[in-house]
């Protein structure tokens, strides 16, 4: 949650919805007649790793620097992503600059590129300023990668196994391929809806259409998975480090998931393959390297995201386990116990057991205009207008009402804070509507204003490595980790050590620290 208050609907759309949730979350955006929700986040100076290369003395001409444009400027695919890059910069936060962390991963770029079946092709990698857990290409050889990614992994072998991947997509110009697709089909569907629209063979064709395009993608998929592990044990990594990275990728997953209802017709990844399926194929794969110790490089990789911001920054908010505190608004607020907090570009959302869903915004309101006034104006579908009330929370001004819709009922509280009204809508089935009001008031009385104290001794928490000790176990090495809750299992998710692992001494752990 940004600055700029989200569920402003004059707000500029920003980074998008990256963090979707799924099921009964849905229910939360329903019962609000809103416009756009996004900000938008301020873009960065992008450094990446590009080493400055310059061209030698030509008769007559100035010396001119060698740069990953200029090399690019003949390729016409370059286009589509130096237009798209820009966008992507918005989406994901702009470019996180840290010069030891990018000469980390330009290294692993240029291992790659240097066994590549691809040699006269450029890449530019960018590493995104998120904690979202993501890796993506664009025509053209622009590759980027979260630093929530980075986090993630644990040595040279699985971040290279990302790049490879991504790599592949470009050199089998799989980018090109799914533009002349999702074109194909746009049209299919103008014919369909516009010259078809009685006809129920021809919508029944175009979804076959679509689910062809759906299987396309997975095609995709497996084939930048063979195409990459073949290049990261081509340049001596480790070539199961695809299949070990798949797993852990899905396990976080889960560990995100926690509590939370699933939708899958919603979910993103329903078009691409299963990780059981992807991890089999990897590993089959990585079985053609078999006879080679690869490399996995852990020690490199470790001093390289050492100090890496971790998780949400400053003009986000902070999570610090069940709380949310925004420094800069100077506000926090806690949720019951059980749930989780989860901080996207559009609202900070909350979820927890028994299919209970919370959101937070806020937006500017004129002080002339009474809460109550406010909560009535028609941006609450539902609205039972018997139950609006007025009441307080501390000092603060505040209102309630309920609302129902479809299968869930709704409880809206708004607080004032001089010309901004900060909002928390909870949602649960109507089968549990006697639970609504006692989750809804224990979550809007946790709202306070921050001190100033506590505003300043806000800081952002970040990837720490330490060395384990005689005598450390996951428990207490996990006891050094502050501001995140579930602290041995995102512990053993950092460490690779969900399969069972132990912590043996001298060797180096991820924690999360200040």
């Amino acid at each position: 949650m940004g600055a700029e208050l989200k569920g402003n609907e004059t707000a500029a759309a920003g980074r998008g919805a990256v963090r979707r949730r799924a099921g009964i979350c849905l229910a939360l955006f329903a019962a609000l007649s809103l416009g756009a929700c996004n900000t938008l986040g301020q873009s960065f100076e992008e450094a990446a790793g590009e080493a400055e290369l310059r061209s030698g003395y030509l008769p007559g001409a100035a010396r001119q620097p060698v740069t990953f444009e200029g090399i690019q400027q003949n390729d016409p695919q370059s286009s589509i992503g130096r237009t798209q890059h820009p966008r992507i910069l918005a989406a994901y936060g702009g470019a996180y600059s840290d010069e030891r962390l990018e000469r980390t991963i330009a290294g692993i770029v240029g291992r790659l590129s240097s066994v590549s079946d691809d040699p006269g092709r450029a890449y530019r990698i960018t590493i995104l300023n998120s904690p979202n857990i993501n890796a993506f290409a664009l025509p053209g050889g622009y590759l980027y990668i979260t630093r929530g990614l980075l986090a993630l992994a644990n040595d040279s072998a699985e971040v290279a196994a990302v790049i490879a991947h991504e790599m592949a997509h470009v050199s089998a110009n799989h980018g090109i391929e799914r533009q002349q697709r999702e074109e194909a089909a746009e049209l299919a569907g103008r014919v369909v809806n516009e010259v078809l629209s009685g006809d129920t063979a021809g919508r029944a064709a175009l979804a076959r259409g679509r689910l062809s395009l759906a299987s396309f993608s997975r095609n995709q998929e497996l084939q930048a998975d063979a195409l990459g592990i073949r290049q990261i044990g081509r340049a001596g990594y480790d070539a199961t480090a695809a299949a070990r990275f798949l797993g852990a990728m899905e396990s976080f997953t889960s560990f995100r998931n926690a509590f939370q209802a699933s939708n899958p017709e919603l979910d993103f990844l329903a078009s691409h393959p299963a990780a059981p399926q992807r991890v089999q194929l990897a590993n089959q794969h990585a079985a053609e390297f078999a006879s080679q110790t690869g490399a996995t490089d852990r020690d490199r990789y470790l001093d390289g995201i050492d100090g890496m911001l971790f998780g949400d920054t400053a003009a986000e908010g902070y999570v610090r386990e069940r709380s949310f505190f925004h420094p800069a608004l100077g506000i926090g607020f806690t949720v019951p116990e059980g749930f989780i907090i989860d901080n996207t570009a559009e609202a900070v959302l909350a979820t927890g057991p028994g299919d209970v869903a919370i959101r937070f915004d806020g937006v500017a309101l004129p002080q002339r205009t009474s809460l109550t006034d406010y909560i009535g104006s028609g941006w609450i579908g539902g609205l039972d207008r018997s139950t609006i009330r007025t009441m307080r929370i501390g000092d603060l001004e505040a209102a309630s009402a309920q609302a129902a819709g479809g299968s869930y009922v709704f409880d809206v509280t708004v607080v004032r804070v001089g010309g901004q009204v900060y909002r928390f809508l909870t949602a649960l089935p109507a089968a549990s509507s006697d639970r609504l009001e006692p989750i809804a008031r224990q979550m809007s009385s946790s709202f306070r204003m921050l001190s100033a104290q506590e505003r300043e001794a806000l800081k952002p928490l970040r990837i720490r490595v330490v060395t384990a000790r005689a005598g450390d176990t996951q428990n207490s090495i996990a006891s050094r980790m502050v501001g995140v809750d579930r602290r041995v299992e995102l512990f053993r998710l950092l460490n690779g050590l969900e399969g069972g692992g132990t912590v043996r001494p001298g060797e180096r752990y991820k924690i999360i620290a200040e």
